[in-house]
C-alpha cells in the first residue's frame, strides 16, 4: 500500500501520474495536463455537480434524492421540522427500527417510537421500515441507491458508493433542511483517489481490507472531509456485495462520502434487486485531478485485526501475534487510560499457549451481515463446533430477504448446528445494545466500530469489557477453534465458495408501509409518554459569558463519550432526559457543572443580579466598564482537544444545548458532522490559538461582541479568562484569542438565532 504525498492524474482509470511529474500526461494523451479542468474528471464531481443548486462548484448547495433515518434520530428530526413548520416529507424518506429494536428497557418507549414514527410515515408520505426486517444501510443497498445519485441519512455509516451513490451521514438538522426544501451546504470537497488492483485472497475479507486502508488514512486525516473515490482494476475483483462491506468502513476514515467507479457486477446486483434501470456506467474521465491517492494492491492484504480502542488501531493477525507482548502491554494502557482507576481490563491473562482466548464473537449489521459474509462464516463451522467454553458466536444478518435466502440454502442450520445464534436484522451490537460482553471480556466483531465502551461496558460502575474488529471469515476460524483467535489464512476451509444470492422482497411487500407522496396531512400522529418537544432557547446575546465546565485533553474525544450510546438512547426522544447522560462516562461531573451555571442564567433572565465578583472584574476591561448582567448571556462550554468522531448522532451537541451550551472550544473538529450539529443547535464552534494552558474547569471566559463576530472574517475574536476564586494562580484576568473556521451565511443565521428551530420559525418560507 502506497499513500502519496501530493495530488495525482489518473489517465485512463489506470496510469497515476504524480502531480510533480505532469508532463507525462500529455506523453499518455497528446494534450497537457490542466489541473483545473482534471478536477472536472472524477465520478464524484459529475454526481456533486448534478445535485448541486447554488451554480458555484466552489460552494455547493446540494439536493438530496433520498433520506434515510433510524430510530435513535428520527423522532428528534421530525420533531424539529414540525416546529420548523414542515407539512409534508418532499422526498423519499425511509424510517428504519433496527437500532431500538428491541423493546426490553425502558417499559414502552422504544416501541412508542416505533410507532411515531409509523404515524409520521402516514402523516406526511415516509416509508417505515418495522423492527426486525432490515438495517438501515442494507435497505437502503436493496431499494434505493442507485449510480449517480445522492442520498443523506442521520447514520454516520450512510455509504452507498459501490452501488454508484454518493452517501452522507450527518446530524439530524441537515436533514432537516431538506425536509424543509432547502439544502446541505458545503465548500466542494476534495476528492482522493483510492486506486485498487490484484484481487484479495479467498480468505481476505471486505473488512480486512477496510481495515488495511483505515490504518494507512486515518492518523493522518489523509482523506478528512474529503470524498474517497475507488477506481481501478481492482475493484472488479469482488462482488458488490464485497465492495459494500468495504465501502460502509470508509466512515472510520472521517472521510465525508465516497464513491466507486461502476462496471457489470453492479449492473447485476441493481437488476437482481429489480432496479436495473438505476445501472449507469461510472469512471473517471480520460485525465481526473485527485486531492491524493491511496494505491492498494489487495493481493498483498492479509486477515487484520484492529485491537480496542478504534478501528485505525489494526495490524495483521500475523503480525499482532508476531510482536504479541509489545502490543498487549499497549492494548493495557490504553485500557488503564479508558478505565481512569474506575475498572480493569487485562488481556495477558487470556493467552493460551501463545494464543488469545476471546469470549465473544459477533458478526452483524450493515458491515459483517451481509450475504457473502454469512455464508463463508457458514462455510467454516459446517460440521464443526463453537465449543462449550465460554465463547459464544451470535449472527445477525442484515434484512430479511437475506435471513430468508441463507435459511432457504441450509447455510443458518449450519451455524447453528456449530453453537451459533441466530439473531434477526438489529444494529444493537455495534453501539451498545445488544451481546454486550461480561466484565473484562473481549469480543471480536465484525461490526463497524470498537470506540471505547460502545459495546456497553461501563467502567463507571467498575464494569469493562472492550471489542476487536475482524473479518468475519477470522471471527469463524475463531469460534472454530473454541475462541482461540485465528487467522482464516491459517484454518483449513474451502473459501471463496459463495452460491449466488437469490433476492427476495416478499418480506418487505408484507411488512414495509410505503407512503411516499401518499401523506394524509389530518392524520394525527401517535406520541409516547417519553416524546418531548425540544425546550426553548435563547437567541445568542451581544456578548455572552462561558464558564468551563469540562477540560478534556484526550487526542480525540468520540460522540459516544459527549453522549453515550446503548442504553441511554432509550431517552432519545426526550431531550431533557437524554441531557441527563452527556459526557457520563467521560466526565461524570459535567451535567452537574452545567446544570448549576444555566440555574445561574436562569436566575440572570428573572432580572437578578448574579456573579458580581465576575462583572466586577469585566467592568475593569478596556471599553466594558457599563456592562451589567443585563448586558451578556450566560452559558457553559466545554473545551476538548478534537471532538466529534465517530457517530452522526445530533445528541452529541443537542445534549450540550439543552444543558445550556453556548460554545464548544478546541484545537480541531474531528468530523464536520460534529461541527455541524453543534452550529445547527446554536453553538458557536470556536478554535483556540495556543494551549490551553489559560483557563481551567471552573473558570469563567468573557467574550464580548459574541454576535457582532459572527458577522465578521471570524479569524481572531479576543476573550477574557476571568479566574473562579478556587482555580491556583495569581487570580488576574488573562486574554486569549478565538477563532471560528468559516461558516456559510445560514450557519451564522442560525447560530445567532439560537439554534435552527429557531432560525426556521423566525424567516419566511
Amino acid at each position: 500500500m502506497k499513500v502519496y504525498d501530493s495530488g495525482v492524474f489518473l489517465v485512463n482509470g489506470k496510469d497515476i501520474v504524480p502531480e510533480t511529474e505532469a508532463a507525462r500526461v500529455q506523453q499518455l494523451t497528446g494534450k497537457p495536463a490542466d489541473k483545473a479542468e482534471a478536477r472536472k474528471g472524477t465520478v464524484a464531481y459529475g454526481i456533486m455537480k448534478a445535485h448541486n443548486k447554488s451554480g458555484d462548484m466552489e460552494n455547493l448547495k446540494i439536493r438530496f434524492d433520498a433520506m434515510a433515518s433510524h430510530d435513535i434520530t428520527y423522532v428528534g428530526i421530525i420533531q424539529t421540522a414540525r416546529a420548523s413548520g414542515m407539512t409534508k416529507f418532499p422526498l423519499p424518506y425511509v424510517l428504519t427500527c433496527c437500532h431500538n429494536s428491541l423493546c426490553a428497557v425502558g417499559g414502552t418507549i422504544n416501541d412508542d417510537d416505533h410507532l411515531f414514527g409509523l404515524s409520521a410515515a402516514k402523516k406526511y408520505g415516509g416509508i417505515f421500515v418495522p423492527p426486525h426486517i432490515a438495517v438501515i444501510h442494507q435497505y437502503m443497498r436493496e431499494n434505493f441507491a442507485g449510480c449517480g445519485k445522492m442520498i443523506l441519512g442521520s447514520d454516520s455509516h450512510t455509504r452507498y458508493g459501490a452501488l454508484g451513490t454518493m452517501a452522507i451521514g450527518e446530524g439530524g438538522g441537515e436533514l432537516v433542511k431538506q425536509l424543509l426544501q432547502d439544502t446541505y451546504d458545503v465548500a466542494c470537497p476534495g476528492v482522493v483517489a483510492i486506486y485498487l488492483t490484484g484481487k484479495p485472497a479467498p480468505y481476505v475479507g471486505p473488512q480486512d481490507v477496510a481495515l488495511a486502508i483505515i490504518r494507512a488514512v486515518f492518523q493522518r486525516g489523509y482523506v478528512k472531509n474529503k470524498v474517497m473515490e475507488f477506481v481501478g482494476p481492482g475493484i472488479s475483483s469482488m462482488t458488490t456485495d464485497y465492495r459494500n462491506g468495504v465501502d460502509v468502513m470508509t466512515t472510520e476514515t472521517t472521510c465525508l462520502s465516497s464513491i466507486w467507479r461502476t462496471d457489470g457486477d453492479t449492473r447485476a446486483f441493481l437488476e437482481k434487486h429489480g432496479r436495473g434501470s438505476e445501472y449507469r456506467e461510472l469512471n473517471p474521465a480520460e485525465v481526473a485531478y485527485y486531492d491524493g491517492c491511496v494505491y492498494v494492491d489487495l493481493s498483498d492484504i492479509h486477515p487484520m485485526i484492529a485491537l480496542p480502542f478504534h478501528p485505525s488501531n489494526a495490524y495483521e493477525i500475523g503480525e499482532f501475534y508476531g510482536d504479541l507482548d509489545e502490543i498487549l502491554d499497549e492494548t493495557e494502557e490504553a485500557a488503564a487510560k479508558v478505565a481512569g482507576g474506575r475498572a480493569t481490563f487485562t488481556l495477558r491473562d487470556k493467552l493460551v499457549n501463545g494464543k488469545l482466548q476471546v469470549q465473544q464473537g459477533v458478526i452483524a449489521g450493515c458491515a459483517g451481515g451481509n450475504y457473502t459474509n454469512v455464508v463463508e462464516a457458514a462455510h467454516a463451522l459446517k460440521g464443526r463446533s463453537c465449543g462449550d467454553g465460554e465463547f459464544y458466536l451470535s449472527v445477525y444478518p442484515s434484512s430479511q430477504p437475506v435471513f430468508t435466502d441463507l435459511d432457504r440454502k441450509g447455510l443458518l442450520a449450519d451455524l447453528m448446528d456449530a453453537g451459533a445464534v441466530i439473531r434477526t436484522a438489529f444494529c444493537g451490537p455495534c453501539f451498545g445494545a445488544g451481546d454486550t460482553p461480561a466484565n473484562n471480556a473481549l469480543s471480536i466483531r465484525h461490526t463497524t466500530r470498537n470506540f471505547p465502551n460502545r459495546e456497553g461496558s461501563k467502567p463507571g460502575q467498575g464494569q469493562m469489557s472492550a471489542v476487536a474488529l475482524m473479518d468475519a471469515r477470522s471471527i469463524a476460524a475463531t469460534a472454530a477453534n473454541g475462541g482461540l483467535l485465528t487467522s482464516a489464512e491459517d484454518f483449513d476451509c474451502k473459501w471463496g465458495d459463495v452460491p449466488e444470492y437469490h433476492y427476495d422482497d416478499r418480506a418487505y411487500k408484507s411488512r414495509v408501509y410505503n407512503g411516499y407522496g401518499q401523506g394524509d396531512g389530518n392524520a394525527a400522529l401517535r406520541f409516547g409518554p417519553n416524546i418531548k418537544d425540544w425546550p426553548e432557547m435563547e437567541p445568542l446575546a451581544d456578548n455572552i459569558l462561558l464558564k468551563v465546565v469540562s477540560k478534556i485533553l484526550d487526542e480525540v474525544t468520540t460522540t459516544d463519550e459527549l453522549i453515550p450510546s446503548g442504553e441511554t438512547s432509550s431517552f432519545r426522544s426526550n431531550p431533557l432526559g437524554l441531557a441527563e447522560f452527556t459526557l457520563s462516562r467521560r466526565d461524570p461531573e459535567y451535567v452537574g457543572r452545567a446544570r448549576a451555571v444555566q440555574a445561574i442564567e436562569k436566575e440572570r433572565l428573572a432580572g437578578k443580579d448574579v456573579l458580581p465578583e465576575v462583572f466586577a472584574a469585566i467592568n475593569k476591561l478596556p471599553g466594558q466598564e457599563k456592562v451589567t448582567a443585563r448586558d451578556v448571556e450566560l452559558g457553559s462550554t466545554l473545551y476538548a482537544n478534537k471532538p466529534g468522531d465517530g457517530s452522526a448522532r445530533e445528541q452529541a451537541a443537542s445534549c450540550q444545548r439543552v444543558l445550556g451550551a453556548l460554545a464548544n472550544i478546541t484545537q480541531e473538529y474531528a468530523t464536520k458532522r460534529y461541527r455541524s450539529n453543534c452550529m445547527n443547535w446554536g453553538m458557536i464552534p470556536f478554535h483556540l490559538k495556543g494551549e490551553p494552558t489559560a483557563f481551567e474547569v471552573g473558570d469563567y471566559i468573557y467574550v464580548p461582541n459574541a454576535r457582532r463576530a459572527l458577522d465578521g472574517d471570524l479569524k481572531d475574536i479576543p476573550a477574557y479568562v476571568i479566574p473562579n476564586a478556587a482555580t491556583p494562580g495569581d487570580g488576574r484576568v488573562k486574554t486569549i484569542h478565538l477563532y471560528v473556521q468559516d461558516m456559510t451565511k445560514d450557519e451564522r443565521e442560525i447560530v445567532k438565532a439560537g439554534c435552527l428551530i429557531n432560525y426556521n420559525r423566525g424567516r419566511k418560507r
